[in-house]
């Protein structure tokens, strides 16, 4: 990465053999403004385009306004402020815009008669959109859902002001470390036609420079056919023009694809890998975000408060968090703390929703209550809610976003003991746990509580529960609970599908799965940690671990420690093993009553730097499962991807980096399997991680170093808080599952993970009697069952009769014999609360052009293959609610109620 050439204007020179018509100027948009050139002669086309970072070396209004210069040279307002009177002045020139997060801040800026100029320029063809997004998204550790979102975004902005010459034809991906199926795949589905991108792994690209195939046809999808092909292209010199090309003060038969390219080398020894996991609390905070942004559409909906624009900074806040410099990790320190902050903005937006919202839904029929108001609590991950501690009464409501209904785990940490109330009027029977000492030593806690409620229900889909909590006495509760403990001795976690096993040193064992009756056997699990590597980036050979790359020193880890303290703890709903290893690393393994899955909670940091090495800390998870060099990764929390140990499919490899060669982009889940046996590994943000060996794997949870990789931040990965390193508080879950079997427990988990039930207190001063005589305790937007391989992806409120929904199946083919094939839906079941549906039109996934009216550019291949897509139907509007979804499909429509 050249920091010189980040939130500037930059050009690539593109040369090819044009056969079309002479030189002419443009008078409409699209193809049929581009300057063919003369079909007898070489034709070199100059693109100049931005590439404008949402953030990096500075925060976004200082790249926008142009302050702190200092620590670089960059403002984009003044790009567009002299870029569009440069094209008034010579009708030849051409400009590209990528990034609608600057775009559409200059704009608003603007008067209507500059905007008319714009969009002149934009209808003649001048000046074009490419991409759209909000911004240049990550692609290796962002979700789908979010990459969807923030295209979706700029693509009505672009809609709503330009119209169809606003519509992005092209992917313009040219920065990012490295570039996955599945966003090839999203991209066909948006309609581009193409896409071009600059990094790939330097081995890679001498192999295609020499043979000359630096275009392809990408088949993004192993499951969607052709209409998840994609042309692509591999700029040349990433986003430089060629060396003998000189601007302003800037002097220096297609083959088919069906991987991706991760990871990509730098060099021999810098891999853009690293940060996969950097900065692992801002990628939780993401994926937490957004887990809030789609109940607040879901809730504005159902209420039908058409508050959509209040909670467009959380939606705005999204888009920005989605690039390549942002969720990836890769900026500087205060860069990532405004991220953070415009994500807590945000937040801060949609619950203002929220409870617009639940003053509509809460009341019952011709009840008109003071409905007190919901707040979210969020720092309960380390057990802290401050403004209900010391109360004598709190509500607890509960949105399922799902459209199946789910079983919880509750959580709530308390100052007091409480007796609490189900939707039903019953009593709940809870377990009441001591706060781990891990959590209360954590920086930063304030929280006075020491004890933790849990119980265990069932949250109806697409809608919500409350609980109704009351202080009591200390000696009734323990009248009811029982809670028994070991220390440091052998002991076995069991439920009805599971039992796991640990020795009295605290290591695991064995996992059993019960029903299925066969065993996985643990030689070791726990947390290491990986030198980073300590090089002033002179040279390859003393290329530094930092921000963007991960080098260890040695290829071997170390354990955190050789001892560790275990003590197991038997209660009604969950039982669990606690496991220190020392001051910075504990573990708690937790088995559910009638859970599939095991849940594993650690917490890491601060770690210690004082013996002057940088610390990459993974999780290791090492079997006797026969994997013979193999393990699968998921591509941005969708399909999955075969790996195989030093081993490119596209290339033969060089290895030069054993460790960091073999490490993937982890943003939902890993697994191993033989024949018999699988170990899905889910987790609760993106990772990194990998197979070293055998029935192993490792996923990397936090990195702390010291010395800067000379990518252009200027800064090691160091993130402290309060005066110490920071501590990461996450979650893996694991499933243990014949292969045939695992896809019906990962997929739904993978699911109900990233769009989690999401919990709203309020403070009540009423009876129960009289909350329950005033306020729905429980409510659903469905009456119907909904097939169990379909998920609500999107549901927004456009207007107040117009509705944008996308659902998808989210199993693969052959992965299971049940829910690996075709299924119907009625959209109208989603609608039953709010009115009949009228009107139907399906549209392209970036829901900016009806699909009938998608047009792609045909290729075809080496071997004759075409990307021709049969269209799906024939007609605009559909009358028939009823849909059918493929595997992998998503679809999107525009939905109109009478």
């Amino acid at each position: 990465m050249q920091l010189i050439l980040h939130s500037t204007i930059a050009f690539v020179a593109i040369v090819s053999i044009c056969f079309g018509a002479p030189f002419k100027s443009a008078d409409k948009c699209g193809y049929g403004a581009c300057n063919l050139g003369q079909p007898d002669k070489l034709n070199v086309h100059i693109v100049p385009h931005t590439h404008d970072d949402v953030g990096w070396l500075k925060t976004v209004d200082q790249y926008f306004y142009g302050a702190r210069n200092d620590i670089q040279h960059a403002a984009v307002q003044y790009i567009l402020d002299s870029v569009i009177p440069a094209l008034v002045e010579n009708p030849d020139r051409r400009f590209i815009y990528v990034e609608m997060a600057f775009f559409w801040r200059w704009w608003l800026q603007q008067t209507e008669d500059m905007k008319n100029t714009v969009k002149q320029l934009v209808n003649s063809g001048h000046l074009e959109f490419i991409s759209g997004g909000w911004c240049m998204n990550d692609e290796g550790v962002t979700h789908y859902s979010s990459i969807i979102d923030q295209h979706s975004l700029g693509a009505e902005f672009l809609r709503d002001e330009f119209g169809e010459c606003g519509r992005p034809k092209l992917g313009w991906q040219i920065d990012p470390f490295g570039h996955s199926r599945e966003v090839a795949s999203l991209f066909a589905q948006m309609g581009f036609d193409g896409l071009f991108f600059g990094r790939v792994d330097f081995q890679d690209y001498a192999i295609r420079n020499m043979t000359k195939t630096m275009e392809m046809i990408w088949k993004g999808s192993a499951n969607l056919g052709e209409q998840s092909w994609l042309f692509t292209g591999i700029l040349p010199r990433v986003y430089t023009a060629p060396a003998s090309f000189c601007f302003d003060y800037r002097c220096r038969d297609e083959p088919i694809k069906t991987d991706d390219f991760f990871p990509i080398s730098y060099s021999m020894h810098g891999l853009w890998n690293g940060y996969f996991t950097s900065r692992p609390a801002l990628k939780r905070y993401e994926r937490h975000s957004n887990n809030i942004l789609q109940v607040t559409k879901q809730l504005n909906a159902f209420s039908n408060i058409t508050l959509r624009q209040a909670f467009f900074p959380l939606n705005e806040a999204m888009g920005v968090a989605q690039h390549h410099d942002a969720v990836s990790g890769t900026e500087k320190q205060h860069v990532a703390d405004d991220y953070a902050l415009r994500l807590s903005d945000g937040i801060d937006s949609a619950i203002y929703v929220i409870n617009q919202a639940y003053k509509k839904l809460l009341p019952k029929e011709n009840r008109s209550p003071v409905v007190p108001n919901q707040f979210l609590c969020q720092l309960s991950n380390i057990s802290e809610c401050l403004p209900i501690e010391g109360q004598d009464i709190f509500t607890l409501t509960i949105w399922n976003p799902t459209i199946q209904p789910v079983q919880h785990i509750v959580h709530v940490p308390v100052t007091k003991y409480y007796t609490i109330r189900s939707p039903t009027g019953e009593i709940i029977f809870a377990d009441v746990h001591q706060i781990s000492q891990a959590i209360k030593n954590i920086p930063g806690r304030t929280s006075s509580a020491q004890l933790e409620i849990s119980f265990q229900t069932s949250i109806p889909a697409l809608g919500f529960n409350t609980y109704y909590f009351q202080a009591i006495s200390e000696i009734d509760i323990e009248k009811k609970s029982s809670i028994e403990r070991t220390y440091n001795e052998a002991c076995i976690l069991q439920n009805q599908n599971l039992r796991i096993e640990f020795d009295d040193q605290g290591n695991l064992k064995n996992i059993t799965n019960r029903r299925k009756n066969f065993t996985v056997s643990f030689s070791a699990q726990g947390f290491y940690w990986y030198t980073s590597f300590p090089g002033n980036n002179s040279g390859p050979e003393f290329q530094a671990s930092g921000a963007y790359f991960f080098r260890p020193l040695t290829p071997t880890p170390l354990p955190v420690s050789n001892t560790r303290n275990i003590t197991c703890t038997y209660s009604n709903i969950s039982q669990r093993a606690s496991i220190v290893y020392n001051e910075w690393a504990s573990q708690e393994i937790r088995l559910y009553d009638g859970a599939n899955n095991v849940e594993m909670e650690w917490i890491v940091g601060p770690i210690p730097i004082d013996d002057n090495l940088g610390k990459e800390i993974i999780m290791r998870y090492d079997t006797d499962i026969q994997t013979n060099g193999l393990f699968y990764t998921d591509a941005n929390g969708r399909e999955m991807i075969e790996r195989k140990r030093d081993y490119r499919p596209s290339w033969n490899y060089t290895v030069y980096e054993s460790v960091s060669g073999n490490y993937y982009p982890i943003p939902s889940r890993v697994w191993i399997k033989d024949n018999q046996r699988q170990m899905t590994i889910l987790t609760d943000r993106s990772e990194g991680g990998s197979s070293m060996h055998d029935g192993s794997v490792e996923l990397m949870i936090h990195r702390r170093t010291l010395y800067d990789d000379s990518q252009g931040v200027g800064e090691p990965m160091n993130e402290t808080a309060y005066g110490k390193g920071l501590v990461i508080c996450g979650k893996h879950f694991l499933i243990i599952e014949p292969p045939e079997n695992s896809a019906l427990y990962h997929r739904r988990t993978a699911q109900q993970l990233y769009m989690s039930p999401i919990s709203t207190y309020a403070l009540p001063t009423v009876s129960y009697t009289d909350y329950s005589n005033n306020f729905r305790q429980t409510w659903s937007a469905l009456t119907e069952e909904m097939p169990y391989n379909v998920h609500l992806l999107t549901l927004d409120q456009l207007t107040v009769k117009v509705f944008l929904i996308r659902i998808e199946h989210y199993f693969e083919l052959h992965e299971d014999d049940t829910f690996s094939k075709p299924v119907q839906v009625d959209l109208q079941f989603f609608f039953d609360s709010l009115g009949k549906i009228m009107d139907l039109t399906e549209l392209t996934l970036s829901a900016n052009l009806p699909l009938n009216d998608m047009n792609r550019l045909i290729w075809r291949t080496a071997n004759d293959e075409s990307s021709y897509s049969k269209p799906t139907h024939s007609n605009a509007s559909l009358t028939n609610t009823i849909v059918t979804l493929n595997p992998m499909q998503i679809k999107t429509f525009q939905v109109t109620l009478e």
